[in-house]
C-alpha cells in the first residue's frame, strides 16, 4: 500500500536543514532538554495528580530527519490492520498497479512528513513496533530539537523557559497515556475501526479521490475544507467525531496544564504565549493552505476548546472533580459536551458545590 523506504528517503532529502548551531550549542540543547523532561514530569504530576508506576524516563531527543523515521515507524503500526485486510482481499490488484502505486504514495507520505518534521516541538508516541523482549515502554516522548531551537530563537524568547514550557506539554500526555492505562488501547481501537470502515471498492475510492481534488481547489480559493473530511464514508464520521473529543481533550489538558504551571516554574510564561500564539497564526500563504489541508488548523482549534473545556470544568469541580474523566471510556466528553462542559458536569458529577 506504502513504499515505507520511499517515504522515508523522500521525507529525509526534502526536509529542510534545521538552524546553524555549534557542536556545543547542540549538545547543550539536547541535553539540557533531556534533564527539563524529567523536571517536567515531576511538574506535572503534581499538579494533575495523576500518577502511576511508570518509572520517569527522559524524552527522546532527535533531529529532523530522525523524527520522520519514528513516524513511519509509527505509521506501519497504525496502518496494519487496513493493511493486512487489503492483503487478504479477492480482489488483488495486479502486481504492477500495486507497486507503481505504493511507491506513489510513499513520495506523498514522504513530502507531508518533510513538511511537517520542520514545525513540530514534540510529541507522545503511542504507536511504536512491538517489543518482543517487554522490557521497552509502550509510548515514547520525542522533542526535535532544531526545531525547539529555531522557535526560541525566531520568537526570541528565553531558551531555557521556551524548553520547559515545551516539556510541560508534552510531558502531560505521557503522563496521561501512562497513568491512565485503558486510553492508549482506546485510541487504538478507535482507530482500527476507523480505518477498517474504509470503503476500498474502486469505484467508492475514486469518488474520494474526486472529492479530494474538489476540497484542494476549494482550500486554495481560501475554503475551509481539510483532506481527512473529504476521504472519509459516511461510517468514518462518527468514529472520528469520538476520535477529535478524545484527541481535543489530551490536547486541551496539555495546553491547561503548561500554561497553569508554568508561572510558577517559568518566569517568562507569559510573554512566551503571547509570542508563540502569534506565531502560530503566521506564515506564508502557502504554509497556512497546506496547514488547512492536513487539518492542522483543525489542530489548533482543538488545543483553545480543549483547555477553555478543561480550564471551565476544573473551576467548576476542582482538579478531583475533573480527573473523573478519566475512570473509562464512557466518562470521556463528547463533541457536544466540550463545547457545552456544563453538561459533561451535569452527567458525570452531577451538581457538584463550587469549590472553596
Amino acid at each position: 500500500m506504502i513504499d515505507w523506504d520511499l517515504a522515508v528517503t523522500t521525507g529525509t532529502r526534502l526536509v529542510r536543514p534545521g538552524p546553524q548551531v555549534s557542536r556545543e550549542e547542540a549538545r547543550q540543547a539536547v541535553t539540557e532538554l533531556r534533564t527539563l523532561s524529567r523536571e517536567a514530569e515531576g511538574h506535572v504530576r503534581d499538579f494533575t495528580k495523576i500518577h502511576t508506576e511508570t518509572a520517569p524516563q527522559a524524552a527522546t531527543i532527535v533531529d529532523r530527519p530522525g523524527w520522520i523515521r519514528a513516524n513511519v515507524e509509527g505509521f506501519r503500526v497504525v496502518l496494519e490492520p487496513l493493511t493486512q485486510r487489503m492483503g487478504s482481499g479477492d480482489n488483488q490488484p495486479p502486481a504492477l498497479v500495486t507497486a507503481v502505486g505504493s511507491r506513489i504514495t510513499g513520495v506523498e507520505v514522504g513530502a507531508v512528513l518533510a513538511f511537517l518534521a520542520s514545525r513540530v516541538l514534540g510529541q507522545y508516541e503511542l504507536f511504536l513496533p512491538p517489543d518482543p523482549t517487554g522490557q521497552e515502554p509502550t509510548g515514547r516522548l520525542t522533542l526535535v530539537a532544531p526545531n525547539i531551537v529555531h522557535a526560541e530563537r525566531e520568537m526570541g524568547v528565553d531558551p531555557h523557559d521556551f524548553r520547559l514550557w515545551v516539556c510541560l506539554h508534552e510531558e502531560t500526555h505521557r503522563v496521561q497515556f501512562t497513568g491512565v492505562p485503558w486510553l492508549r488501547e482506546y485510541v487504538r481501537s478507535q482507530m482500527t475501526e476507523f480505518l477498517l470502515a474504509s470503503d476500498l471498492d474502486l469505484p467508492t475510492l475514486l469518488d474520494r479521490l474526486r472529492s479530494a481534488a474538489d476540497t484542494v481547489a476549494d482550500v486554495v480559493r481560501g475554503g475551509e475544507g481539510n483532506l481527512i473530511d473529504a476521504i472519509q464514508s459516511p461510517a468514518q464520521k462518527e468514529i472520528l467525531d469520538r476520535l477529535t473529543a478524545v484527541m481535543t481533550l489530551v490536547e486541551g489538558h496539555g495546553d491547561y496544564v503548561m500554561d497553569a504551571v508554568g508561572p510558577s516554574v517559568v518566569p517568562s510564561v507569559a510573554d512566551i504565549r503571547a509570542k508563540f500564539a502569534q506565531r502560530r497564526e503566521g506564515g506564508s500563504r502557502l504554509d497556512r493552505t497546506v496547514r488547512r489541508l492536513l487539518g492542522i488548523e483543525l489542530k489548533m482549534k482543538q488545543y483553545a476548546e480543549g483547555s477553555a473545556f478543561v480550564r471551565k470544568v476544573v473551576g467548576r469541580v476542582g482538579m478531583d472533580g475533573f480527573n473523573r474523566i478519566w475512570t473509562s471510556a464512557d466518562t470521556l466528553p463528547t463533541s457536544k459536551e466540550i463545547a457545552d462542559p456544563d453538561s459533561w458536569i451535569h452527567r458525570v458529577i452531577g451538581t457538584p458545590a463550587l469549590p472553596a
